[in-house]
């Protein structure tokens, strides 16, 4: 049987959420960037105001931003986290998505800077057929990340004082 963790304060409660509160505002930010891009694809249309430029511009930021994104994770959170948690150690899925992930981004990034450049005609439905390559693992990922970083999750594996040292 699995003993309940006591009741915590406010203070104790936003101290174990942290992380989960700051990764829960990247992702979002990736998913809203996401539904923008997507959006315009499944409809053929890009979004008001928004020129050919301003749209392969944000498809090329968003690329970049999530590589980023990604490679702070692997390099300076994963470590530390998979010390206690098995979910971010290397060989499981958190990192398995990662690279499933970016087999799709890479062919993303590359068909975004091939219009930039002129080598090829912007097309909704290439692009929507890339991104419906990865666009599962990637929701399915922005979730599982939060998940494990819950409060009741952390408190699984982190005492308060630990988690207040950890990054980010």
């Amino acid at each position: 049987m699995v003993e309940a963790l006591p009741p915590l304060s406010r203070e104790d409660r936003d101290t174990y959420g942290r992380m989960g509160t700051t990764m829960e505002w990247f992702h979002n930010n990736f998913r809203n960037t996401w539904k923008v891009l997507y959006g315009a694809c499944s409809s053929g249309k890009r979004p008001a105001n928004m020129s050919i430029r301003q749209f392969l511009n944000t498809g090329s930021e968003f690329a970049h931003h999530l590589t980023m994104h990604h490679t702070i994770e692997e390099q300076h959170i994963f470590p530390v986290l998979a010390q206690k948690m098995p979910a971010f150690k290397k060989e499981l899925e958190l990192l398995t998505q990662h690279k499933q992930i970016h087999n799709g981004l890479d062919k993303f990034e590359a068909y975004i800077d091939d219009c930039k450049a002129g080598k090829r005609d912007m097309r909704m439905d290439e692009l929507k057929d890339i991104m419906d390559s990865f666009g599962t693992v990637l929701w399915a990922h922005l979730q599982d990340e939060v998940d494990q970083l819950s409060v009741d999750n952390m408190r699984k594996y982190w005492s308060l004082d630990e988690v207040r040292r950890l990054p980010m």
